[in-house]
């Protein structure tokens, strides 16, 4: 299990967990990050990260990418 900043742009991974207060919990299964769910890294652009969810790109901060964990 690894952080999704560290996620190869390209490749589709599973989402593991999602970590952080409920808030931001919340605010990312509002985003489509959901456990069991897809995600693929499609491009890093300073330090944020554009990804593939649910069939739409979504931009996310690293902040909230290291929250997640696939």
């Amino acid at each position: 299990m690894m952080p999704l900043v560290s996620a190869n742009a390209g490749e589709s991974y599973t989402i593991a967990r999602i970590g952080g207060t409920n808030e931001v919990r919340k605010h990312l299964e509002d985003l489509g990050f959901a456990v069991g769910g897809k995600v693929t890294v499609i491009s890093v652009m300073a330090g944020n990260l554009i990804v593939n969810v649910k069939e739409t790109r979504v931009a996310v901060s690293r902040e909230l990418a290291m929250k997640i964990m696939v």
